[in-house]
Order: structure tokens, then sequence, then C-alpha cells
């Protein structure tokens, strides 16, 4: 990201805030926030998550280095899956983004409907 007043986003930071604000990423943060998870725990705690976007999305998150897979020595071997110490640094950033869209829903709202009349009064 540039640092002069200039508003950009480099193609790295791109790809890193696509990857972990992406539509399955933060439900996952949230849950590992809160305890660590096993897979089917996370699959249960959201559940509209299909195996292949959940297995996706944490080996994205693997891969950025704020989730951590750990391969627990029981019988059957089970995997379970914590936020590391980066991944917790996310929580702040994340809850302001939260704050300013709770904060302006009612004008994005507004916006929206705006935009959405004028629309349809243009036609196809």
């Amino acid at each position: 990201m540039d640092t002069d007043d200039e508003f950009r986003i480099d193609p790295p930071h791109r790809e890193l805030l696509d990857q972990i604000l992406d539509k399955w990423s933060l439900s996952v943060l949230n849950e590992l926030c809160e305890r660590p998870c096993r897979f089917n725990e996370l699959r249960r705690a959201i559940p509209q998550v299909t195996q292949k976007s959940l297995t996706s999305t944490l080996r994205r998150l693997e891969r950025n280095g704020v989730v951590e897979r750990e391969v627990v020595s029981t019988r059957p071997v089970a995997v379970r899956y914590r936020i590391t110490p980066l991944g917790k640094t996310l929580r702040p950033p994340i809850d302001v983004l939260l704050a300013w869209a709770s904060q302006n829903m009612p004008a994005i709202t507004h916006a929206r409907d705006a935009f959405d009349t004028r629309e349809e009064e243009s036609g196809p």
C-alpha cells in the first residue's frame, strides 16, 4: 500500500485482503478466535459452508499464517485448527470495519434503494 496521499492497493495486498475478507474466512476466523476447532466442529458452526469451501478457506488462512493446523494423536487421528498470534491481530481492524458497516448501514441501504430505483426507471 502506498504511503502518499494517493490511495492505492498493491497486488500483494489486494490478494491478501481478498483471501482474508472472502465469503467464509471471517466466519472461520470468528469461530477460531473463540477456541480451537476440529474440521467438523467448524462445519457445524458454519452450516452454510460446503466441505470443499471450508477446506479451501482453511488452507488459504494457513498459508497466510493466520491459522495453524495441528494433528492430534488420537484414535482415529484428528486435526484441530487454531488461530495464530498473527491471526489474532486481525480482530481489531475487522472490528473497526464491522462497526463502520453497522453505523453506516442506514445510509448504505438508502443509497442502494435510490440506485435501484434509478436503474428501474431508466430500464434496460
